[in-house]
Formats: C-alpha cells, structure tokens, sequence
C-alpha cells in the first residue's frame, strides 16, 4: 500500500506547486473511483500544504510522475491557455514490449473523443533509450523477450494518448491493463514482481507568465520502474536522465 501522507514536492514559488504524483493516486474526485474511499492528489496537497490548489492538467490514475497547480485561481487562468500550445514540454518515459525498428519517430494516428466518438488529430514523437532482450518467454513463439524502453513526447492532450498510440503500433506498454497486452501483463507479474504501469510523466517545462522565466521540473523514476529496469539490466542513471530534457 502506498504512504500518501507526504507528497514529494518538486518544485514551488508563490504561484504554482509541482508534485510527484504516486502511481495509483487520482488527481482528483471522480465518478469512475472504484475504491470506497479514495485518495486524490488535489486533496492531499491541500491538506498538506494548508491552502487550495488549482490542477492545471492530468495524468492518468496508473501513471506516476510530475503534475502541477496553480496555488490562485488567478495564477491557474494565466497558465492555463498554455497548456493547449507547444510552450508546454512534456516528457514521459515508459517500458514497451519489442523494439522499434528506428530510434526517433512519430505516430500521427487520429484518437476518438471519450464521449462522442469525434476524431481528434493526435501526435505523439517517441525516442528510444535503450532495449534489452531476456532469457525469458513472454510467449509460446520466442524463447526469448524483447523490450524498449522509450521517451515520448505528446504534441496533442488526448485522453491516454501514449498508451493508445502505442497500442495501435503494437508496441504496449507494461503493465497497461486497459490499453496493453494481458499476456505480457500476466509475465512480468510472475516474472518481476510488477503490478505498475510502466508509464512515469519525468519532465515538465513551461514558460512561467508572471516571472516570464522557462521552469523545468524533473521527477525521480519511481522504485518499482527502477526494480524492473535493473532485473532487464537497462542501465538508467542520472546522466541518462539529462536526455529528457526538450532543448
């Protein structure tokens, strides 16, 4: 069970406040919440700091990483409107399973809309950081496993977009229940102990529109990526870390 007494605090001024979301966690109240009483990050980190706070975007339940508030419905409206621009710098890492055949590349694969079924425009462009292939099974056809692990950078907001567009090329991400492969799931529960979604938002920048200065917020891999990555011996340090950072 996750400790959700004391959130770790990335970054901070008098206008906005940037957490390390723990995977599991909601952002917010939602009627989707299947547990009886959950928690929510906008919640806690009200209590925790002792004033209200304003989200300013999302990440999904299952993904872990930076998510950031505005601390004023004031500071909040400023900031807002630049969430939909490309002055927002997003970078996520996750675990998928095979190994793309380029280094760099972009899906531009059209998302339906939650609710109606529209068809949103969706791009998301995917480096690759590292591979690894282990001496196990994930299936009956291979004696061995191949993975990747990836930095994706998502243009558009859609709702799970990475997961999504990476379903659509075939190359799921771990761990992911809704989206992912149940087969490669059910593996590396057996294999390593994994009940995460390989998914961890790990870089944020943005121009602040009271100090006119661009912030830059990492946020430290969480322990259950790191576990996974060590048993498959990718090598992930924070020098490697550096490559997530959009010039």
């Amino acid at each position: 069970m996750i400790n959700y007494s004391s959130l770790e605090i990335l970054f901070e001024d008098e206008n906005y406040i940037a957490i390390n979301k723990p995977a599991g966690l909601l952002v917010h109240k939602t009627k989707i919440a299947n547990d009886p009483n959950p928690k929510f990050a906008l919640q806690l980190l009200r209590d925790q700091i002792g004033q209200r706070v304003y989200p300013l975007h999302r990440i999904d339940r299952p993904t872990s990483g930076i998510l950031l508030f505005g601390k004023s419905a004031e500071a909040a409206a400023l900031l807002q409107p630049i969430f939909a621009t490309t002055q927002i710098k997003k970078g996520y890492l996750c675990l998928v399973r095979g190994i793309p055949k380029d280094s760099h590349f972009i899906i531009d694969h059209p998302l339906k809309k939650e609710f109606d079924g529209t068809l949103q425009d969706s791009v998301t462009e995917f480096w690759k950081l590292a591979e690894a292939e282990i001496p196990y099974a994930s299936t009956t056809r291979y004696p061995t496993s191949r993975y990747a692990l990836l930095k994706a950078y998502p243009h558009t907001g859609r709702m799970h977009q990475i997961r999504r567009h990476l379903a659509h090329a075939r190359h799921y991400i771990i761990g992911d229940s809704t989206h992912g492969e149940n087969k490669q799931n059910r593996f590396f529960r057996e294999t390593f102990d994994l009940n995460n979604l390989m998914l961890h938002a790990a870089y944020l920048s943005f121009p602040h529109p009271i100090s006119d200065i661009e912030i830059r917020i990492s946020a430290p891999i969480p322990r259950h990526f790191i576990n996974v990555l060590e048993q498959m011996d990718i090598q992930f340090d924070e020098i490697s870390a550096s490559k997530l950072i959009f010039n």
